[in-house]
Order: C-alpha cells, then structure tokens, then sequence
C-alpha cells in the first residue's frame, strides 16, 4: 500500500524551529517531486517548498525563504521540511506530496499523485 505519513508537529512559539517529517512506505521517492503544502484556517492550500525528482532542485515560497529548508533522506525515504525562525503566519496544518517525474511546477501542482494526511502546526505570539 503506497502512503506518506506525515509527523513533527506541534505547538512553537515564535522564533522557534520544528522539524516535519514525511515517511513514504509502498514506493520509493527516487522518481518523485516531494513537497510540503500547507492550509490556514479560512485559507486555501499553498505550496511552501518543494524538490524535483531527478536534478532535485528545490523551490520555496517567498514567506519562507531563508527560514525553511526542505532536504530528502533516500535510505529513509523520507522528506525533512526544517522550520526556523518560525512567524505566527506559519499555523497551519502541514501535507506532504510526491508528483512522479515532477519538474519545476511543483510548488503550484495541485494533482499529486499522493498526499499525506497532514500535520498540524501552531506557532504561538
């Protein structure tokens, strides 16, 4: 069964730092673009940061550049999304995504193959 499980969330305060985590079983990410989408109460769901399957170049949404990184760890097969220097803007609940053979429009792709349940994150003022 192919799936991505999603962990690390939580609560922060602001300036703080959270480490996602995004476990794939069933598949290997190697073919796939990986990102990290997020949804705000009342918002609709926006890319934060994503990475290309084969070049791996990684992309990232202005509000959190310099603060996110987003890094893949291939014996694991999972995905990392390290938050610093966390804004109370950043509460959201947090969903990996994987596009197979996905290029440079990861960061606005909306048809993933797979998604993860979500988690969610709080940062605190």
């Amino acid at each position: 069964q192919m799936q991505l499980v999603e962990s690390g969330g939580g609560l922060v305060q602001a300036g703080g730092s959270l480490r996602l985590a995004c476990v794939a079983s069933g598949f290997t990410l190697d073919y796939y673009a990986v990102g990290w989408f997020r949804q705000a109460p009342g918002k609709e769901r926006e890319g934060v940061s994503c990475m290309t399957s084969f070049d791996r170049n990684t992309y990232y949404a202005d509000s959190v550049k310099g603060r996110f990184t987003i890094s893949i760890d291939r014996l694991k097969n999972t995905v990392y999304l390290q938050m610093n220097s966390t804004k109370p803007e950043d509460t959201a609940v947090y969903y990996c995504a994987v596009d197979l053979y996905g290029g440079s429009k990861c960061l606005t792709n909306t048809k993933n193959d797979y998604w993860g349940q979500g988690t969610h994150v709080t940062v605190s003022s």
